[in-house]
C-alpha cells in the first residue's frame, strides 16, 4: 500500500476583533498561546511556535495533510474563542474574521521563529496593521484595504 507524505509549514496571522488588546496581560497572553498550540496539536498540525503581541497572534505550524487551511483557522479560532470567553472575564472576546497564512520553507523556520519570539520589541516601532500589510506585500497577495480589517 502506498503512503502519502506531507511537510507543509505555514505561518498563520490574525488579530483580535478591532485589535482590542485582550492579550496585554502577559499571563493571559502566554496561556492563550499555549492553548492555541494545544489546539494545533489536536488537529495534527504540529506547532513549532505560537506567539504574538497584545492584539494578534502568530502560529508557526506544520499543516496536516488532512486539514485545509480554512478548517485549521476556523477550528483554532472557534475553540480558543470559547476557551478565552470562559476563562477570562474581559468582555466580548472574538477574533477578527480574516487571517493570513503564508508558506514557510524549511530553511526559513528559524528566521520565522526568531521573528515571532521578538514581537514585543518589533511592535514598539510598527503597528499590527503595518506588519500585516508588509506580509501581504512581501508574499505578493493582492488586497483591498477596505476588506482587510473588521
Amino acid at each position: 500500500m502506498p503512503q502519502s507524505f506531507s511537510h507543509v509549514i505555514i505561518h498563520t496571522v490574525f488579530s483580535t476583533k478591532n485589535r482590542v488588546p485582550y492579550l496585554q496581560d502577559i499571563d493571559i497572553r502566554n496561556e492563550t498561546f499555549k492553548f492555541l498550540g494545544g489546539v494545533s496539536k489536536t488537529l495534527d498540525c504540529q506547532p513549532f511556535l505560537v506567539g504574538g503581541h497584545v492584539d494578534h497572534v502568530h502560529l508557526l505550524t506544520a499543516l496536516s495533510r488532512t486539514v485545509s487551511q480554512a478548517d485549521f483557522v476556523k477550528e483554532i479560532k472557534r475553540q480558543s474563542s470559547i476557551w478565552f470567553s470562559e476563562k477570562w472575564s474581559l468582555g466580548e472576546f472574538s477574533w477578527q474574521k480574516g487571517y493570513g497564512i503564508f508558506s514557510v520553507s524549511e530553511s526559513k523556520v528559524s528566521d520565522v521563529k526568531c521573528y515571532i519570539e521578538h514581537q514585543d520589541a518589533h511592535h514598539q516601532t510598527i503597528s499590527f496593521q503595518d506588519e500585516y500589510r508588509k506580509f501581504l506585500h512581501t508574499h505578493n497577495v493582492p488586497f483591498d484595504e477596505k476588506y482587510v480589517w473588521d
